[in-house]
């Protein structure tokens, strides 16, 4: 099986069921994915790359992240904001990124929204506020139980829309919360349940 591996004492390693059997996959999987996130800026990166998955496989973005983050200087806020149409224009060119010129705009507009946030509070506390602060620990048997959007997931992508950010619907958002560890989706049964279970905020 694609989402198993045979561990030193020849036991089987669960891992959920979405994971394919890629190497880059598997590393982001096993080490990022679930684990809880504070910084402001990481969490406006990782943000910024769920909104270029919108239509395509979140392995493809993973294969571009390093692209993604020369072409938006290393998604510093500050210096995406004052980029434009000149800089779009350039980009639409970059075969390292995803060339779609509203997705690209995107991240233009999120960085804008970004510093308007964090001049009355930290990114990272605007996010985390949609699960109280905390991780929201799920125990799915199998990865499909888990849902697409809830209604935090819906509130987050009307709040960030007030901001002017894009590509943050309420599927995208719970995509994202999943990721940065404001929601526990792996399945009980992998072996990170138990690691991010541990790692959660509480």
């Amino acid at each position: 099986m694609t989402n198993q591996l045979k561990t030193a004492q020849n036991r089987p390693l669960h891992r959920c069921g979405w994971v394919s059997n890629d190497p880059i996959y598997l590393a982001y999987h096993d080490n990022e994915w679930g684990v809880p996130e504070l910084d402001s800026r990481a969490l406006f990166a990782k943000l910024c790359l769920d909104g270029q998955q919108a239509g395509l496989s979140w392995l493809t973005i993973l294969k571009k992240q390093q692209n993604f983050e020369r072409a938006f200087h290393q998604f510093d806020p500050e210096k995406i904001a004052t980029m434009g149409p000149t800089d779009v224009e350039r980009l639409m060119y970059d075969s390292g990124i995803i060339r779609n010129k509203l997705k690209i705009e995107s991240v233009v507009k999120n960085a804008k929204g970004y510093l308007a946030i964090e001049e009355t509070q930290s990114f990272s506390e605007f996010i985390w506020q949609f699960t109280g602060g905390r991780t929201v620990i799920n125990a799915w048997d199998n990865f499909k139980q888990a849902p697409t959007s809830t209604d935090a997931s819906k509130a987050m992508s009307k709040a960030l829309k007030k901001y002017g950010f894009n590509f943050v619907g309420e599927t995208i958002c719970y995509a994202f919360m999943q990721a940065v560890g404001m929601v526990n989706d792996h399945e009980v049964g992998c072996h990170c349940y138990q690691r991010t279970c541990d790692l959660a905020i509480k």
